[in-house]
């Protein structure tokens, strides 16, 4: 007997599909539980137009989503902030903070929350932080953290390439132990 599940069931299938049961335990078990409903032929054409629907849907929203991520590459958004004579900020930039400049800046709503900061950015530096947009559609958004009054120190070609896809300072150097130490051009900035 053909059914329409109505929820997912174990060994059976997935909510939606239409699956081929034995009559008894269709109208004994699945049906009155209401796990299922009978298969007529009107039912299944309308779950086959529903589904080529969603999956059209998906396609335009995927192509969007990347047509967006082009868009987000391709902006730096700033944040002049009050920061120590360390480069440590007095506050920190949240992936709120970044929602709101990338609507401000490139007229891009997106959730903070698919954000990918691990926690608020707390120093002066360059950034590139990941935005998921659509499943496997992430962008990455170059982010300067600026002192009030002054301006980040020039990145080298060489640093520039060695930048991994995080949201770590780009001037960073990491020593053998593993711990951060500003770099000299972090410490001082220029006023």
């Amino acid at each position: 007997m053909q059914i329409i599940l109505r929820q997912d069931v174990e060994k059976v299938g997935l909510r939606g599909e239409v699956v081929d049961v034995a009559r008894g335990y269709a109208r004994n078990f699945l049906i009155p539980r209401g796990l299922a409903e009978p298969a007529s032929p009107a039912r299944v054409a309308e779950i086959e137009k529903r589904a080529s629907q969603r999956a059209r849907q998906e396609a335009s929203t995927f192509d969007q989503a990347r047509e967006l991520a082009a868009t987000l590459e391709r902006t730096e958004l700033r944040f002049d902030v009050k920061a120590g004579p360390t480069g440590s900020l007095f506050g920190s930039v949240t992936p709120t903070d970044l929602a709101d400049e990338l609507w401000k800046v490139a007229k891009v709503r997106v959730d903070r929350r698919k954000i990918d900061l691990a926690e608020p950015i707390k120093k002066v530096g360059r950034y590139e932080v990941p935005v998921e947009l659509f499943t496997d559609v992430t962008a990455t958004v170059r982010t300067l953290v600026v002192p009030e009054g002054g301006e980040l120190p020039e990145v080298s070609d060489t640093e520039a390439a060695d930048v991994t896809s995080s949201a770590e300072p780009l001037e960073a150097e990491v020593s053998d132990t593993g711990s951060e130490e500003p770099a000299a051009e972090e410490i001082a900035p220029e006023a």
